[in-house]
Order: C-alpha cells, then sequence, then structure tokens
C-alpha cells in the first residue's frame, strides 16, 4: 500500500518552512553548482559537532577518477567483529559534502557502535554519471580490505546514504551483486531515489513548497547526467533493472511530504516481491531532508526517531 502524508506537516517542520522561506533562498536553477554548493555548505556545516567520538579521521584513498576524501568515525568499542557502515551523502549528486552531513554520521557512529565511513564522492557535472557510482564502488573495495585494520569484519558491510546518497547505496549494491565485488551485507536508504519518480502521485502532491520541489529535481538531473540514454541505466535507476533479487536486506526510511515517498515505497514493494527483507519506516508528518534535522537550529524529535528506528533495524541484523 503507497504511503500516504498526514493532513499537514509536523508543527516543527512548518516552522522551519516558513524561516526557510523568509530567508528568500534563490533556487537552485537560479545559480551555478559552485553557488549552490556554498549555499548548501552554509545552511548545513556547523563549527563545533554535537557529538564527540574516540577518533574522527580524515583520510585520501586511490579513487578511479583520481584521490579520493574519506572520513572515518570511530565510536571506540570492542571488538573486531564490529559491522563497517559506508556512507554516501545526499544533495542531488550535486551539492553536499562529508562536512555537510558530518552530525548525521557521527550520530550513527555514536548510537550503532559501528565505525562509519563517509565518502566524498565525485560531484556532477563536474563528475557526471556514472563517475560518483564508480567512486562509491572503489571505497567499497578499499572498505573491504580496511575493514580488519578498522577492527571491523569485512563480512558485515553496510551501505547507506540519504537521497541521492540513497541513490548510490542502492545502484552501489545493484552494481556489487552483478559484477561479484564485495559482499554487502546491509541498506540502509534514507528517502532514495531509484525510479521514475516523475510518475508518481508523491511528485504532483510535494512537488512544491516542501524543500525540495520539483525545479529542483529537474536541475539536479540536468547537472548528473551527460546523456539522456544514461537516465535508462539501471545502475542510476535500480527500479529500472528487470531483477532485484539477491540484493542485501534492506532498511528504507520515507517521508509524507516529500516528493520522492512514492518511489521509495514503490522500491520496497519491488524488493519484497523478489523475496528481500526490507524494513519500511515512513514519517507521515515530515519531509525530504529530515534525517539530518538533529541538532539546533533545526532539532526534530521525529528525525532523532529515524536514527532509532535505523540503529534498532542495523543491531537487529547483525545479532
Amino acid at each position: 500500500m503507497t504511503p500516504s502524508s498526514a493532513d499537514e506537516p509536523h508543527p516543527d517542520v512548518q516552522a522551519f518552512l516558513e524561516l526557510y522561506e523568509s530567508i528568500d533562498t534563490p533556487s537552485f536553477d537560479e545559480v551555478s553548482a559552485r553557488e549552490a554548493r556554498e549555499m548548501f555548505d552554509e545552511m548545513q556545516v556547523t563549527e563545533e559537532p554535537d557529538i564527540e567520538l574516540e577518533s574522527v579521521e580524515d583520510r585520501i584513498i586511490d579513487g578511479p577518477h583520481g584521490d579520493l576524501s574519506i572520513r572515518i568515525y570511530d565510536p571506540g568499542t570492542d571488538g573486531d567483529d564490529r559491522p563497517l557502515l559506508l556512507y554516501f551523502h545526499g544533495g542531488g549528486w550535486v551539492i553536499g559534502t562529508i562536512d555537510t552531513h558530518d552530525g548525521a554520521c557521527r550520530k550513527l557512529a555514536a548510537d550503532t557502535g559501528y565505525p562509519v565511513v563517509s565518502v566524498d564522492y565525485g560531484l556532477a557535472p563536474e563528475h557526471p554519471f556514472p563517475e560518483g557510482l564508480e567512486d562509491c564502488y572503489a571505497a567499497l573495495e578499499w572498505a573491504a580490505d580496511a575493514a580488519d585494520d578498522l577492527d571491523a569484519d569485512p563480512e558485515k558491510l553496510v551501505v547507506a546514504g540519504d537521497s541521492a546518497g540513497g541513490n548510490l547505496a542502492a545502484g552501489l549494491s545493484l552494481l556489487a551483486r552483478d559484477r561479484g565485488g564485495p559482499e554487502i551485507a546491509y541498506q540502509l536508504l534514507i528517502y532514495p531515489s531509484t525510479g521514475k519518480v516523475t510518475e508518481t502521485e508523491a511528485y504532483e502532491e510535494n512537488g512544491e513548497g516542501y524543500m525540495l520541489t520539483k525545479d529542483d529535481m529537474a536541475w539536479f538531473r540536468g547537472h548528473l547526467f551527460e546523456s539522456e540514454i544514461d537516465q535508462g541505466n539501471i545502475y542510476a535507476m535500480p527500479q529500472l533493472a528487470y531483477d532485484l533479487s539477491d540484493l542485501p536486506p534492506a532498511t528504507v526510511i520515507t517521508a509524507g511530504f516529500d516528493p520522492l515517498r512514492d518511489d521509495g515505497a514503490n522500491l520496497v514493494e519491488r524488493l519484497e516481491n523478489e523475496g528481500v527483507s526490507v524494513a519500511h519506516h515512513h514519517y507521515d508528518d515530515m519531509i525530504h531532508g529530515f534525517f539530518n534535522m538533529i541538532s539546533e537550529p533545526v532539532n526534530l524529535d521525529r528525525a532523532h526517531e529515524a536514527h532509532d528506528d535505523a540503529v534498532a533495524d542495523l543491531h537487529s541484523a547483525f545479532e
């Protein structure tokens, strides 16, 4: 059954949307990719982290298109059999960095007790599809080799991401299956874009007024794809794949006032129909991007609930 939205967004979300509208920020289609990144960084990056961990280390690894930056978050938990979580940030494949999603990664590491590796994959249009996905695949191969050194279990690799990052995690799971690459044990997909988003009711219902708009999505896709034919690539849109069986079990998070709501629900249905175990958590009064709203000035209880649900699923998967 397709999830629905609440009668209206949560009061805290309404307050945030009113504040966002009052700032009179230009839409993405009015600025360049560089200007959009600067705007997004200004809104997302905080000076001091709310969560302290045992260690947070920036490294450079070899990528298919040059140096690839990663950030390793270690909560300091004991044991060498810990799962290792690879995180791919959202931002429409065009904006966002490991800095904009530092808070979410810190919280995931602290709450799960797992080391988290955040990947600064190449952004479009400088790095159009499939370059970002190829960066993520290189990070997966690195993680499989480096897990022992990180006191983690290479057989417990988790791929995770929000929005475009959720798309990359889902595409990576499909690509690793098809290539016979490193085995992924679990997927955490937070309001991912994986199918024909523009053909859903949620796209029409929520395409204006709830942070992520139709125009934004068109702007992102216009930067990601150099050729129209790439938009039919199954690793860019995993729901176009004929076969989604034998993929890792997954948690999928969706939001009621998100234009990607129904696309996420469609992915859940596809995976379930093809024998993949899926936990679906739907927050009917939330908007796209809420998973990152976990610290002041926008600190949503519902965002913390979503983190708790995701962490519970991961702990259950690796008991």
